[in-house]
């Protein structure tokens, strides 16, 4: 019997991925927190919703973007004995956190708008516009800064990009409420604009719920085909079977996979290990691999010992 396990992450690129995660976060953090306060009290001296909506969904921005901050910086932490994976899947609950509160708040918002539907409140459409434009460009840099390069394959930056581009999305259909409401003097336009971004929030909301469940599920990546996996490894001459194979993600960047393969008793091992590993990276992209190997004795007497149990 034989064990091989093949780590090869790039640590110098994984760290400025990081560090780069880490910046953008903390930049994000301060301008989506101090406008959250001056769309509040915009939105109480103009009477709207979208206004008042936009800036609960602000909030939920700036604690999720904090969550995300605080994700990162508890996963640098080292592995220990008893957590021997370290604090890597801290993100994975940050963004569930994420998610579950953009599903809560977009339910929310939906009900107030229905409820005003009946009775549209007058609104202050002058200060609403100004307010709605000045948080637009707002979400569009903070929404340009957690896009870029490192941080969109991380489903924690995800879940916090998904937050703010449910502001943007806020942020306009509030700029229109107000355009309507100046010019037509529709104010019925304020709980309109309010539901359609409260589905529109409802809907990244839920993905990003269901991203994170995934994960902690210990599904394997929706791109790899488990199937083709084994045919690949079994292909391979002096291989006879395989089984025990798992393939799973500690976070959507750090995936796994560990096998048990039978090969033949006078088989050179050293290169079947390398073979093995070499394909299932060719086939995954996967580098956190552990292999083992095990004769057809040993095969035989496990395949025994369980049908006996």
């Amino acid at each position: 019997m034989s064990d091989n396990h093949i780590h090869t992450h790039n640590h110098g690129v994984h760290s400025h991925g990081h560090n780069a995660n880490k910046k953008a976060l903390t930049i994000s953090f301060c301008l989506i927190a101090g406008f959250m306060l001056v769309e509040f009290v915009g939105g109480i001296l103009t009477n709207s919703l979208a206004l008042l909506s936009d800036a609960g969904h602000m909030l939920s921005d700036a604690v999720a973007l904090g969550l995300s901050l605080a994700a990162l910086i508890f996963g640098e932490r080292a592995a220990t004995l008893d957590k021997t994976y370290g604090y890597k899947r801290f993100e994975i609950l940050a963004a569930l956190l994420n998610g579950i509160a953009l599903v809560a708040l977009s339910i929310y918002i939906l009900y107030e708008a229905i409820v005003r539907l009946s009775s549209p409140p007058s609104v202050i459409g002058k200060g609403m516009i100004i307010i709605s434009a000045i948080g637009l460009v707002i979400n569009i840099v903070v929404a340009w800064i957690l896009s870029r390069g490192e941080t969109k394959e991380n489903l924690n930056i995800k879940s916090a990009f998904m937050h703010v581009l449910g502001d943007l999305l806020g942020s306009v259909g509030a700029i229109i409420a107000a355009l309507l409401i100046i010019f037509l003097g529709w104010n019925i336009a304020d709980p309109i604009a309010s539901m359609i971004v409260s589905v529109l929030v409802l809907y990244s909301g839920w993905h990003i719920l269901k991203d994170s469940v995934n994960i902690l599920m210990e599904s394997k990546p929706a791109n790899i085909d488990t199937a083709e996996v084994k045919r690949a490894i079994k292909s391979i001459d002096g291989v006879i079977d395989i089984h025990d194979l798992h393939i799973w993600m500690i976070t959507q960047e750090f995936l796994s996979l560990t096998t048990h393969v039978s090969v033949k008793n006078n088989s050179d091992r050293d290169l079947l290990l390398n073979q093995i590993t070499e394909i299932i990276k060719q086939k995954t992209g996967i580098t956190h691999i552990t292999v083992q190997l095990e004769g057809l004795d040993f095969a035989i007497c496990e395949h025994a010992c369980d049908m006996k149990h």
